[in-house]
């Protein structure tokens, strides 16, 4: 068994190390910063906030998620909540996938471009039922290193959405993603909802502890779950409770690094890696986000063009013969040329192996092709494989 402080910490430290901090001279901290600390969590900078990387073993909390109970601080990812007319046909000019006349209840994941087709952030869209009768609204979670490029965008198409206006909540608020097969099950205990009576990528507006919340079924792990959103003064009390029934089933707070190596195995892209404003939609496999037809958006044109061209670089899973991974821009050789570049990598706890995702050329891209990976000088073998590497049963 590797230690649990060696190959999954070392991907993240890479991650926190490449994004951009903003020229922010004091991180910010989420509600449960003084708890962390005081649990032995290892903070980092990311994204300007002070964030727990881990706590003890990244491979045992990795474990715990995908057997029992993870628990994540998440209070860092922006939070967006829309009010005004039509706020649904304004979010559906700027993002890929369809959101005007959907439902309440339902959640979006989507991607943010521009008008050349660069992805600006990739977004969870809400449209919430109001509690206790009160109207549906819609939010939007996006990524903490963007939510100042995506608030500026906003404003800068305010003209998409005469009379629509937004609030950032993200300072005054927190979330908590609780993920694992044992998740719903300890959060029902707590919640006026169930979350298992909630269908994937579905969310509502509820009671958790007796306080309002937004209870959603979603996650970054590639396990069942939900996540909850709650005003931060009330924050710590359902923390508390979560954690506490967390560890009576085995479970626990679990850090950003173990985050990591669960998202990679479930093949989920991550901003900056995967995703950034020089990757089109249309090389990135995810084809349930892109809705062209019969609507109109910023970057469509750049997109349908994109998908006539034969030679765009597309994502693609490696898995690598040794147990060293192959990390960001490592180059990907097939036949003595290069054909493609590393965007992540990590040893996967779950699979027992180097696991990687590369943008590759088109005639490299197909599962079983054999390449080879430049890791700092020395090649090492690897193969194709489709994604994502893991999924839960």
């Amino acid at each position: 068994m590797i230690s649990g402080s060696s190959p999954g910490l070392r991907s993240f430290e890479a991650i926190v190390n490449s994004v951009d901090q903003a020229n922010q001279s004091q991180s910010l901290q989420t509600p449960f910063f003084q708890w962390h600390k005081a649990n032995s969590g290892r903070m980092v900078e990311f994204a300007g906030w002070d964030m727990p990387i881990q706590y003890g073993s990244i491979i045992e909390e990795h474990h715990q998620t995908r057997k029992s109970i993870g628990v994540f601080d998440v209070s860092h990812m922006g939070r967006l909540y829309f009010s005004g007319p039509d706020v649904d046909l304004f979010l559906d000019r700027l993002t890929t996938r369809k959101v005007a006349g959907v439902e309440a209840g339902k959640i979006r994941y989507s991607l943010m471009t521009n008008e050349s087709g660069g992805i600006l952030d990739d977004v969870l869209v809400y449209h919430l039922p109001g509690l206790d009768g009160a109207a549906s609204y819609h939010m939007m979670v996006v990524n903490a290193s963007n939510r100042a490029k995506i608030t500026s965008w906003l404003k800068a198409n305010a003209s998409l959405g005469p009379g629509v206006s937004f609030v950032d909540r993200t300072c005054d608020t927190a979330m908590i993603a609780i993920q694992g097969p044992l998740a719903n099950a300890a959060v029902a205990k707590i919640s006026d909802v169930d979350p298992d009576t909630l269908p994937y990528y579905t969310g509502t507006t509820t009671r958790v502890l007796k306080h309002k919340a937004i209870l959603s079924r979603t996650g970054y792990t590639g396990e069942d779950g939900c996540e909850i959103i709650v005003d931060a003064t009330v924050a710590q009390e359902v923390w508390d409770k979560v954690i506490e029934l967390a560890r009576a089933a085995g479970g626990g707070a679990t850090g950003l690094a173990a985050r990591d190596t669960l998202r990679m195995e479930a093949a989920m892209p991550l901003y900056g890696h995967e995703l950034s404003e020089d990757i089109n939609p249309a090389q990135t496999d995810l084809k349930f986000a892109i809705n062209l037809k019969d609507r109109e958006f910023a970057g469509k044109k750049a997109i349908l063009a994109a998908q006539k061209k034969s030679d765009l670089p597309i994502r693609v899973g490696l898995e690598l013969a040794d147990r060293r991974p192959a990390r960001e821009n490592c180059e990907v050789l097939l036949n003595g040329s290069k054909v493609g570049v590393v965007t992540s990598g990590t040893f996967s706890p779950t699979l027992e192996k180097s696991i990687s995702m590369a943008y590759v050329s088109p005639h490299a891209a197909v599962a079983g092709t054999e390449v080879l990976v430049d890791i700092r000088g020395k090649t090492q073998a690897a193969r194709v494989v489709a994604l994502p590497f893991y999924k839960r049963s």
